[in-house]
């Protein structure tokens, strides 16, 4: 999966101004903060490149047998001293740094996650999650290490640079034109050296983004590799991937195998100048050693300025990454001023809907139906019908593309969506538990649900049958996806979770499937308590679960083809009918 796809995540190549202008809104809120730790750097930088001062003039009075120890005391201390500021001042100021750094991520990282909150379910089907991880937390903590550490180290690089061939010219502008001969080469290799990284970068980001995918995907589907014995398949299949990824970082490796020795013989090559010209300049002691140290100043931010601007293309790269992701349009979303409903009857109207989730591929065809307040009716068809497309358009999972679908008279487009979902209560065969407690799966965190209310509900749908056997009871720990029970205990945990947050409209899509009888006779009691709530929706492909419902509506191929009470439609003799035989047939 290449990560640069634009039809999934609209990936495209933002310009420079527009990129620095979008940074810059979550920069400029920070501004004192980066405004003080400029100033600190500034004064870093000045104590920093006057300390091979101090050696030059100790070197000197040092040669001299009569000056005072005093004198050489002195310049001892204050050497020192300026070290302890030096160093105190890169404490503070990268403090600072760090903590605004780390607030801009912190808001970025919110806004990305509210952005796939809002996202519809249709959307999260055509991205790939490894794809989101990696953009929510890799790509952002390269935005926190542009900020915390690349551009500060950038920009002190740049004034050391700056502050010390000042100073080299002060002392010999003869020697110091000589070193610019390979100041001039340690800049051109380094542009060389950034154009082959900077590729190279990209690819091994892609690569990363591609096997995050991959193990997402495949780790979460492990059950299903070892019953169909896939192992070596999937094996051969992330060997690719991590050739791929290996073969790149080996080729980021050589390239900084090359470039730093050849800096380093650039760097031994300008010391034996220095010391061949110094001493035919007859510079003095004093002053060779101060280039000798100026020297190791000035080439190491140099070859540390080809590193950060390849950091910085990468936190460039990445930031566009996370644009994109945030620039993708919410499909479903509400409207300005939307409907705030309280409560609803739970009369559902369907008006001529279509809907496809690829262009012209309809799902389904000019349906149309009406259920009234407190009713339960079940959908019933064959694979592919349309039945849980239908429930997953009444909570506005998806948008239809033509037609209208009414809520006690109201068009849900016009409703706004947290008061709609929180309206509807959805019970689903795949039932999804997350890590923590039995207590915190029912309630979902929410602190307003007393124990009381909860053992209370748990009673009502048969949960506490097996949750009193448990030791820790409700505070039993949950694993991932709920591992540690059985898909009927998760079923029941999801019918307590439901009934607590008082929904007005149950959905059930295939939630007695898949489990055992006796489980299954807990979950047919505790539906039966469950309608009287509200209006419930059913999708069941067995039909002796659905005999007593008020209305069944019968699908095929994306198209209303039966209405209708279970013992009418099997007067009717049609496709209802023929879906009766066929499991009743042994009967």
């Amino acid at each position: 999966m290449n990560d640069d796809n634009e039809k999934l995540f609209g990936d495209k190549k933002i310009p420079f101004k527009v990129m620095m202008k979008r940074i810059g809104h979550y920069v400029i809120p920070e501004w004192k903060a980066f405004a003080f730790a400029f100033f600190l750097i500034l004064l870093n930088v000045g104590s920093d490149i006057v300390l091979p001062l101090f050696i030059k003039w100790f070197t000197d009075w040092i040669v001299d047998i009569n000056t005072p120890l005093s004198y050489i005391l002195g310049l001892s201390f204050g050497w020192l001293g300026l070290s302890i500021v030096s160093q105190t001042l890169i404490y503070f100021e990268s403090m600072i740094l760090q903590k605004a750094g780390q607030r801009i991520v912190y808001k970025l990282r919110m806004e990305v996650f509210t952005h796939i909150e809002n996202m519809s379910q249709n959307q999260f089907n055509m991205m790939p999650v490894g794809s989101l991880v990696t953009r929510v937390a890799n790509y952002t903590t390269s935005m926190s290490d542009l900020f915390t550490n690349v551009l500060v180290m950038l920009l002190r690089n740049i004034l050391t640079i700056i502050g010390v061939y000042i100073i080299m010219i002060t002392l010999s502008w003869k020697l110091s034109l000589v070193l610019l001969a390979f100041v001039a080469v340690v800049f051109v290799a380094s542009l060389i050296f950034r154009n082959v990284v900077t590729k190279l970068f990209r690819k091994e980001r892609q690569y990363t983004s591609d096997m995050n995918t991959f193990l997402n995907e495949n780790l979460s589907g492990m059950k299903i590799i070892q019953i169909f014995n896939q192992q070596k398949r999937k094996e051969n299949e992330f060997n690719v991937k991590n050739k791929q990824l290996r073969s790149t970082k080996f080729k980021v490796l050589m390239a900084f195998a090359i470039y730093r020795p050849f800096i380093t013989f650039v760097y031994f090559s300008a010391l034996a100048v220095t010391f061949f010209v110094g001493i035919k300049l007859a510079l003095g002691a004093g002053t060779i050693v101060a280039f000798y140290l100026y020297l190791s100043k000035f080439f190491n931010p140099v070859q540390n300025i080809a590193d950060q601007i390849n950091q910085i293309q990468k936190a460039t790269s990445s930031s566009e990454r996370l644009f994109n992701l945030l620039d993708v349009p919410p499909e479903v979303v509400d409207k300005p001023n939307p409907i705030v409903m309280d409560h609803f009857e739970g009369r559902i109207e369907f008006k001529n809907v279509w809907f496809a989730y690829e262009p012209d591929e309809w799902i389904l065809k000019n349906v149309s139906f009406v259920i009234e307040p407190r009713q339960t009716v079940a959908f019933v068809g064959a694979t592919g019908a349309g039945k849980t497309t239908i429930l997953s358009l009444i909570v506005r999972n998806f948008q239809i593309q033509k037609g209208q679908i009414l809520l006690d008279g109201v068009d849900i487009n016009d409703i706004e969506i947290h008061s709609l979902r929180k309206a509807v209560g959805q019970m689903l065969q795949d039932v999804f538990l997350f890590t923590g407690t039995i207590r915190n799966n029912i309630t979902l965190h929410d602190e307003e649900f007393s124990d009381e209310e909860i053992n209370k509900v748990c009673e009502y749908v048969n949960a506490d049958k097996f949750i009193s056997k448990l030791e820790n009871g409700l505070d039993t720990e949950v694993l991932e996806k709920g591992e540690n029970f059985s898909q009927g205990q998760r079923q029941l945990l999801s019918f307590a979770r439901t009934v607590l947050h008082k929904p007005q409209i149950l959905i059930l899509d295939e939630a007695t499937a898949n489990i055992d009888t006796e489980t299954e006779k807990l979950i047919q009691d505790s539906l039966e308590k469950i309608k009287n709530i509200g209006t419930m929706l059913v999708v069941a492909h067995r039909l002796s679960t659905i005999q007593n419902a008020d209305q069944i509506i019968v699908l095929n191929k994306g198209e209303v083809i039966e209405k209708g009470t279970h013992q009418s439609l099997l007067k009717q003799k049609g496709y209802y009918h023929k879906l009766y035989l066929l499991q009743f047939s042994n009967d």
